[in-house]
């Protein structure tokens, strides 16, 4: 008769030694690690590293909203300009229902010439 019943590996043993009762009787806070104040510190090559990308990225991020800032101001002038086409249109027309056509696009042609001058 065969055994069937072998005994299996066991999974992991992890050997950590029980840490019993704290001595200040506040069992619920984590266990703190010893205090290394150098533990943080970084390499002066690692920090100027750091800088270049960070002076990048920043680089980056201003392009981005300039770019953005630029094509609202784009999309505001289009609207203004639109509006004014139609304000100029408009009173020409409010012209033209007491002077003569002819007369009206004489009086445009004029306008547009002291514009180009004024301006």
């Amino acid at each position: 008769m065969a055994d069937t019943t072998e005994k299996a590996p066991a999974a992991k043993t992890v050997s950590t030694k029980p840490l019993g009762m704290r001595k200040n009787g506040k069992q619920w806070h984590p266990t703190k690690k010893a205090f290394r104040p150098t533990a943080g510190l970084t390499s002066y090559e690692k920090r100027a590293q750091e800088r270049i990308q960070m002076a990048q990225m920043k680089a980056k991020e201003k392009q981005m909203k300039e770019e953005k800032e630029e094509e609202r101001q784009r999309r505001v002038q289009a609207i203004k300009d639109k509006r004014a086409r139609k304000e100029e249109k408009e009173r020409y027309d409010k012209l033209a229902e007491k002077m003569h056509r002819k007369r009206v696009e004489r009086l445009k042609r004029k306008e547009k010439r002291n514009k180009l001058i004024n301006s």
